[in-house]
């Protein structure tokens, strides 16, 4: 291909040249080409996919993550990796020739493989279903884990149909095991019955191992019946032999080269294993507490035994040595996280692909060597695509009636403390709505449920249910104001002594709009979450029915604190002193909003603030053209932290303990698009005299504040 391009270049526009100048633009031919494959390298990798001779895993390096396929917006579409889309890439493997095989769940139900040239196409499903059969004529529900054998068949935990599916090569599928009814039977693989299989591997026999999520079981098929290899009746976390052990929602799975099998025991936030002795939980020795896994879902494993760890929220992925030390590979900051690490999945050369199922994306993740990682270290866009559709509403509330008009009690980054005393503890992430206690809590659209652990923290005051993008919080998940279940997909599970304990609600069930999801708890509002964590965004964009807000946001102070919030008091002719030698100083507004229809008392906050310098005739200073919109609460980052830089430290709400609701906002800091950056505004960058500090104040509608906006200060 190269020559013949050479040829067709040298043939063509060179004829006229004279020869020196057509040898310097065949020797530019050259290097365009060469740049061009390397491109297409660096992009979708070599085609030749012969392993290299086994080396000692790296740990502890920097890395890159490299983006495959998909925009960052659900759906279903092949082709070209950059413009195909996913809806739910949940489980992967690598096949022959370096294809990347995907389970696409949500709305996709199909089995997709990604090929070197980078080509997205569909091997095998369609339409939602269980049926056997030849490429798009076979149909799955909800496919989730993957696994390949040495034949290259497929493997697919059908979460779904509660099935175990092989699809050949040639994208013939049949069942396994199961009969597509949920329930926990061992015997012949056709009469087997298994809830909701998330995970999946098999061995060099042809074993194969499934974790059997909602039966907190790990199963195994072979010639041709179903046993159940660890685990018992109920969640637990119990290491043992066969029965004796407990898991509590087992997912994703991985086979080492001595033949263990590993574990990812996602509710008890632990990495087990499965050997002839029983189950064992590695325990992990991270050097920061803040490293240890928190609920693993994904599982590849090298041949040294270095365990690679996908998390369900966090964004995270995760080495973790045969010795316990732990390495964050990606998510530790913004630039890497992703939404939830679904599949990961190593091939022949030691490459680790991730499918990003809540972003929609296929990525590789590139280990680089200390030496050059600051050149090399250039991140792929990763996370959802921040225009991506919001689900589709038609306006509905979450509380009947679902077209007339609640009170909006929350807004999206507000300050918000704990029950502990501290007034500062995270970022509001969310839309609250006021309702009274044991009120029925609605879906507001037709969805699915994507999580394998999607309703937590039962009897607490945060109880939460996440139905696919949209997750409901401050509610009794799945029961009524009595307590009674509100119907058989909301499973009631019950301790030893017949206690109720949980709620389980299976991945791959679905829920139409206007479906009770549970009732109000005693926080008196449901708190509506758009988005996986940090990539929620603002639910004032759902568009809810007469929903009005005209209030312009209020501005009650502007303040001057220096670096150590000490605040600047003195004044003179009206105007704050402002020594130009005094340093850096801090910008605080305390700010607050209400939309139509709220109590008088209510206090929201603002979804944008920003600061301005004008001189005392209100033209722009020098370098203050326009507003430095610092605080956009547009999307949440991750980091608890953020709150402590968005807010003075006199902020907060009257719910956790403050005497009156307050909106601090320090201006000079940034949190916005993801980024968290402290900052100062330092007055010494302008020369003495009157000044004005200009206060940018928006709400999610767009109003701003007009009055209060300016503080007069004097330059000395």
């Amino acid at each position: 291909m190269f020559h013949r391009a050479q040829a067709r270049f040298h043939g063509g526009m060179t004829r006229r040249l004279q020869p020196g100048a057509r040898r310097a633009l065949w020797g530019i031919a050259a290097l365009l080409l060469v740049a061009l494959a390397a491109t297409f390298l660096f992009e979708f990798g070599e085609r030749d996919d012969a392993p290299r001779a086994p080396v000692a895993t790296p740990f502890g390096q920097p890395a890159r993550v490299d983006l495959l396929a998909g925009d960052g917006v659900r759906g279903t579409r092949d082709g070209d990796a950059r413009q195909a889309r996913f809806d739910d890439p949940f489980g992967r493997v690598v096949g022959d020739h370096g294809v990347l095989h995907i389970a696409d769940a949500g709305d996709s139900n199909r089995i997709r493989s990604l090929h070197p040239d980078g080509r997205v196409t569909t091997l095998a499903g369609g339409v939602e279903g269980f049926a056997d059969g030849s490429g798009s004529a076979a149909r799955f529900h909800t496919p989730s884990g993957l696994a390949i054998d040495v034949a290259g068949n497929l493997y697919v935990a059908d979460t779904g149909n509660h099935a175990i599916r092989k699809v050949t090569p040639q994208g013939e599928v049949t069942t396994l095991a199961g009969t597509g009814e949920p329930g926990f039977v061992d015997g012949p693989a056709a009469q087997a019955r298994f809830r909701a299989p998330v995970g999946i591997a098999v061995d060099a026999a042809g074993q194969v191992f499934v974790a059997d999520t909602d039966n907190d079981r790990i199963r195994v098929i072979r010639d041709g019946r179903v046993s159940t290899l660890a685990g018992g009746d109920g969640p637990g976390f119990l290491d043992g032999a066969g029965a004796d052990a407990r898991f509590d929602t087992p997912t994703g799975l991985a086979l080492d080269p001595a033949g263990r099998l590993w574990i990812a025991d996602t509710g008890n936030h632990a990495l087990r294993s499965v050997d002839a002795a029983g189950v064992r939980t590695r325990v992990p020795r991270p050097a920061d507490p803040d490293d240890a896994p928190r609920a693993p879902l994904s599982l590849a494993v090298a041949h040294d035994g270095v365990l690679f760890v996908g998390e369900l929220a966090s964004g995270r992925v995760l080495q973790i040595a045969a010795d316990g030390r732990v390495h964050v590979l990606t998510g530790r900051d913004m630039a890497q996280r992703l939404a939830r690490v679904a599949g990961l999945a190593r091939d022949a050369r030691g490459r680790l692909h991730v499918a990003d199922a809540a972003a929609s994306r296929v990525h590789r993740i590139v280990e680089v060597p200390r030496a050059g990682a600051k050149q090399a270290l250039r991140n792929a866009v990763v996370g959802p695509a921040p225009d991506a559709p919001l689900p589709q509403t038609q306006g509905r509330w979450p509380l009947a009636p679902q077209t007339g008009w609640h009170e909006v009690v929350g807004t999206m980054g507000e300050v918000r403390g704990n029950f502990s005393g501290e007034s500062r503890s995270h970022l509001h992430d969310g839309f609250d709505i006021r309702a009274d206690v044991g009120t029925p809590v609605l879906a507001i659209a037709d969805a699915k449920v994507a999580s394998p652990l999607a309703a937590s923290r039962f009897g607490d005051q945060a109880e939460h249910v996440a139905i696919d993008r949209l997750t409901y919080m401050h509610i009794r998940v799945g029961r009524d104001a009595q307590g009674r279940a509100l119907d058989p997909r909301f499973r009631q599970l019950r301790d030893a002594d017949g206690r109720l304990s949980r709620i389980r609600i299976s991945r791959g069930t679905r829920i139409a709009a206007g479906e009770p999801l549970g009732t109000i708890n005693p926080q008196a509002h449901v708190h509506l979450i758009v988005g996986p964590g940090g990539y929620q965004r603002n639910a004032v964009g759902l568009g809810f029915a007469g929903y009005v807000d005209t209030v312009a946001p209020r501005i009650d102070a502007i303040e001057l604190r220096d670096a150590h919030d000490v605040p600047l008091t003195v004044r003179e002719a009206g105007r704050v002193v402002v020594p130009r030698d005094r340093g850096g100083l801090q910008i605080v507004v305390e700010a607050w909003d209400q939309v139509d229809g709220n109590l008088a008392r209510r206090r929201l906050g603002l979804h944008a603030l920003g600061y301005q310098l004008l001189h005392a005739d209100g033209t722009p200073a020098p370098g203050f053209d326009a507003p430095r919109m610092t605080l956009v609460f547009d999307r949440m980052p991750p980091h608890r932290e953020a709150v402590r830089v968005a807010y003075a430290g006199d902020s907060g709400i009257t719910v956790h303990g403050a005497a009156r609701t307050r909106f601090l906002y320090v201006v000079t800091n940034t949190v916005r698009d993801g980024r968290l950056e402290p900052g100062l505004w330092t007055p010494d960058t302008l020369p003495a005299g009157d000044y004005r500090v200009r206060i940018t104040a928006r709400d999610a509608s767009g109003n701003a504040a007009l009055a209060n906006r300016d503080l007069p200060i004097t330059l000395q």
